[in-house]
């Protein structure tokens, strides 16, 4: 899986995923953003790109590939805050996600709220990419 230059990628065993999603920092600026070209979801962090989300579009499914975030952000709840943005706006679109990332995978099992948002007839196989 190639993740943007600089970022790395996250996996189920990566800390971020117990994180609350709500900002830690009220004066930060926090930004999701959908770049359809790439099939990335990006954050920016005051203006600055931070995470990303690969994925890939399958009609009402989305298909969650892989999180990366770059290193200056790790721990902060990036990540978490950028899952769980993608996670509100596909639930709102009515649109279901089929989850291959783990590090998605493990935020969607410590945040049980986001369950219905996983597409039941494809939710994906997050262990088979154990790293």
């Amino acid at each position: 899986m190639k993740h943007p230059d600089g970022m790395i990628g996250l996996t189920a065993t990566d800390a971020d995923t117990d994180l609350p999603a709500a900002s830690s920092d009220a004066a930060e600026d926090f930004v999701i953003t959908e770049n359809v070209e790439s099939e990335l979801y990006e954050a920016t962090v005051n203006g600055k790109l931070a995470a990303g989300l690969l994925y890939s579009r399958t009609g009402d499914r989305v298909l969650l590939l892989a999180t990366s975030v770059f290193p200056e952000f790790r721990g902060k709840g990036v990540a978490a805050r950028l899952l769980g943005g993608v996670l509100d706006s596909l639930r709102e679109d009515k649109k279901t996600a089929t989850v291959s990332c783990p590090f998605a995978a493990a935020y969607i099992r410590a945040h049980p709220e986001y369950a219905d948002v996983v597409d039941t007839r494809f939710p994906g196989n997050p262990h088979g990419h154990h790293h």
